[in-house]
């Protein structure tokens, strides 16, 4: 995992808008990364570049490219099992002696990847309607080839993920087309093997997000091909190429708060640029924002999830009235062969103890009693008593 001081809250580092790497050559300059050729290997570096609706904007946003090399690691890893990827290495590699200044500038920023052969087409998968998406099913009541329900509405949550694949610019805009169309570039098996990847390292990716309270609307992917298999390249389930949005203030019928660079897109949109370049320049409230947007996706989905405090329920079972207690016989018969013959009735039954992890008093309280109902206590015979702790355990108010 990768550590930088940015993404533990500290200041955004020295914004690093391109490299330029003396005795390195340059490989490929993207609209984010910087490639450069190690050989058999690359050396791929996030700038702080952003670009919006393939547009490169002007001003860099400090610590971007850090959250995107973190949280693609983090996927990379993640993911490996259902396709291998490219990654060799997070660190910075040595350099040429000219180039070392650039050190520190490219930590946390950096990965050494196998130099595979890039399949030239962006693998978009949907989950929900919005974007490109949203805008073509208002005219057409199709999205990229797919029919859909006529009844959606905007960021509606589609009844399957579906696979809307666009082309691979390098300048300009990518533009979308069916799987038919992408079939014609590619071949008929290779689209059916990447509809099936992107599908299955979407469901991944959707299902780890939900658990962190985070909605992937919709991702795109990219693949290359070494020693005669598909990888996963370039970047993976980052706020630069997905939707995120918070689950808590999920509400179709417009567009949706979001931890990604949407944030960017709707002030742009306000100024009523033409999406063409040059773009405007960006106050830097948009910029900070987009950037803390950017890290809180990170921190959300890639940090280990803090464990629910513990609690203590303490349960008391007893034999209900009128049931006979052989055991409560007995006690009482040795008590009174001890001398307490001024015992009238001892009444046996069962006392547990016991922690659960979970946020709130209530939530315990309706798992133990569950616990009572089917397997602490005999509901026909006995009955029971449950308590639990006004405070976790280790809170000082406790």
């Amino acid at each position: 995992m990768i550590s930088h001081p940015f993404l533990d809250g500290g200041s955004p580092p020295e914004p690093v808008p391109w490299t330029e790497l003396p005795g390195l050559p340059l490989y490929a300059r993207g609209k984010v990364r910087d490639i450069y050729d190690l050989g058999d290997r690359l050396l791929m570096i996030a700038t702080d570049r952003l670009s919006a609706f393939d547009v490169i904007m002007r001003d860099p946003f400090p610590g971007k490219g850090v959250v995107l090399t973190a949280l693609s690691a983090f996927w990379f890893d993640q993911t490996r099992d259902i396709l291998p990827n490219h990654v060799i290495a997070t660190d910075v590699p040595p350099l040429p002696p000219e180039a070392e200044a650039w050190r520190e500038r490219l930590n946390g920023r950096s990965m050494v990847v196998r130099k595979a052969k890039r399949i030239d087409v962006e693998c978009v998968v949907r989950g929900y309607l919005a974007g490109s998406g949203w805008a073509e099913y208002r005219r057409t009541g199709m999205c990229v080839g797919h029919a859909l329900s006529p009844d959606l509405i905007e960021s509606s949550r589609l009844a399957d993920p579906i696979f809307t694949p666009t082309t691979k610019a390098e300048v300009g805009h990518d533009e979308n087309m069916t799987i038919g169309q992408m079939a014609d570039i590619v071949g008929t098996e290779m689209t059916r093997t990447l509809e099936e990847a992107s599908l299955r390292l979407y469901a991944a990716g959707a299902a780890h997000c939900e658990s962190r309270g985070i909605i992937l609307a919709d991702t795109k992917f990219e693949f290359g091909i070494l020693d005669g298999r598909v990888i996963v390249i370039d970047e993976l389930l980052t706020p630069d190429s997905s939707r995120f949005w918070p689950k808590v203030a999920y509400a179709p019928g417009g567009p949706q708060p979001s931890f990604d660079k949407q944030y960017v897109r709707d002030y742009l949109d306000s100024t009523g640029w033409n999406h063409e370049p040059p773009p405007p320049p960006l106050p830097s409230e948009i910029i900070t924002r987009t950037t803390e947007k950017y890290r809180e996706a990170y921190q959300r989905i890639a940090r280990a999830a803090p464990r629910p405090p513990t609690w203590q329920a303490r349960v008391h079972v007893v034999l209900k009235p009128g049931v006979n207690d052989p055991q409560g016989q007995a006690i009482q018969g040795g008590l009174r062969s001890l001398g307490y013959a001024d015992v009238q009735q001892v009444r046996a039954g069962k006392y547990f103890e016991i922690l659960v992890e979970a946020a709130d008093s209530g939530t315990v309280e309706r798992r133990v009693d569950e616990m009572c109902r089917q397997l602490l206590a005999n509901p026909v015979v006995e009955d029971y008593r449950l308590v639990v702790e006004d405070s976790p355990i280790g809170d000082p108010a406790a």
